[in-house]
């Protein structure tokens, strides 16, 4: 069960894609550091480091975890101020609960730092709130 929250944790927050706003992020590959508190959970989970291709298109990574998920999400909200991407989302999760999230993600050219806030609902695990802090910086150009 742990295993399917950090699956929902990554796809809040990495599902967003925008295509309408440009901040000051620099296109490349891109080496990510996610760590993620369960509130009440004695034992937290280390933190998870991979490495994407993000282009101005795509302005908020995105994890392979994602493509595994059979999750029904929908962004509720989402908006571009300046150099930072905020978004609401939403998923019915296989268990019958739902995940709701507010993220936030800033660029600073090759860097960036986000953080969502995620409350799952109504699973085998009853409540649970997440926070995912996100660390990132631009390591070279795309293959």
């Amino acid at each position: 069960m742990f295993i399917k929250i950090f699956s929902t944790a990554f796809l809040f927050f990495f599902l967003v894609s925008f295509s309408f706003a440009e901040p000051n992020m620099n296109e490349g590959k891109w080496e990510i550091t996610t760590k993620t508190e369960i509130k009440g959970m004695p034992m937290q989970m280390p933190p998870q480091t991979y490495t994407q291709c993000i282009k101005k298109e795509d302005i908020v990574p995105n994890t392979q975890s994602q493509n595994n998920m059979s999750d029904e999400c929908k962004i509720l909200n989402n908006e571009v101020n300046g150099d930072t991407v905020y978004w609401e989302i939403e998923c019915k999760l296989n268990n019958g609960g739902v995940s709701t999230g507010k993220g936030t993600v800033t660029y600073h050219g090759d860097t960036l730092e986000g953080r969502v806030d995620i409350n799952v609902s109504g699973g085998n695990m009853g409540d649970v709130k997440m926070i995912q802090h996100m660390n990132g910086k631009r390591i070279g150009d795309c293959k």
